[in-house]
C-alpha cells in the first residue's frame, strides 16, 4: 500500500498515486498510495511513517489527522480513486492535525452566495 518515497527522484508507478502533503507550516513530503486507499488509511499510515523532517510537528494520534483537497476535509472512507485522482501522478493535499471535522457548511455556502450576489452589481464611475 502507502509507501515513503523521495517521488522526485524516480518515476511514479502507473498504478500508484503520489501524494504531496503539506502541512500548516509548509513543510511537505510525498507519499505513493493506491487508488483504493481511503483517507483514513492514508492518515494511519502516515502517522506510523512519520517523516523525519516533521519531528517539531509529530501528533500524538492518527486519528486526529485529517486531509484537505481542494478545500474540503476528506472523510474517512473516501478513496483517492474516489476523487478522479489519476494513477502515476503527483496530487497535492493538505494535512492538518485536527479533532473533528467542521459541520457541513451548506447554510454559511448559501450565506455567501447571497453576499456575493448582493454586492455583483457595483458601478464604479
Amino acid at each position: 500500500m502507502g509507501d515513503s518515497v523521495t517521488a522526485r527522484h524516480r518515476a511514479i508507478p502507473d498504478d500508484k498515486i503520489c501524494l504531496r502533503l503539506i502541512l500548516v507550516s509548509g513543510k511537505t513530503h510525498e507519499f505513493l498510495f493506491s487508488p483504493s486507499d481511503t483517507a483514513y488509511y492514508i492518515t494511519q499510515h502516515v502517522y506510523e511513517n512519520w517523516p523525519e523532517g516533521w519531528k517539531d510537528e509529530a501528533v500524538s494520534s492518527h486519528n486526529i489527522l485529517k486531509l484537505i483537497y481542494h478545500g474540503r476535509f476528506l472523510h474517512g472512507n473516501v478513496s483517492l480513486g474516489a476523487l478522479s485522482l489519476e494513477p502515476g501522478k503527483r496530487s497535492v493535499m493538505h494535512l492538518v492535525a485536527r479533532e473533528n471535522l467542521p459541520e457541513p457548511a451548506t447554510q454559511g455556502q448559501r450565506n455567501r452566495e447571497k453576499t456575493s450576489e448582493q454586492s455583483c452589481c457595483c458601478t464604479i464611475v
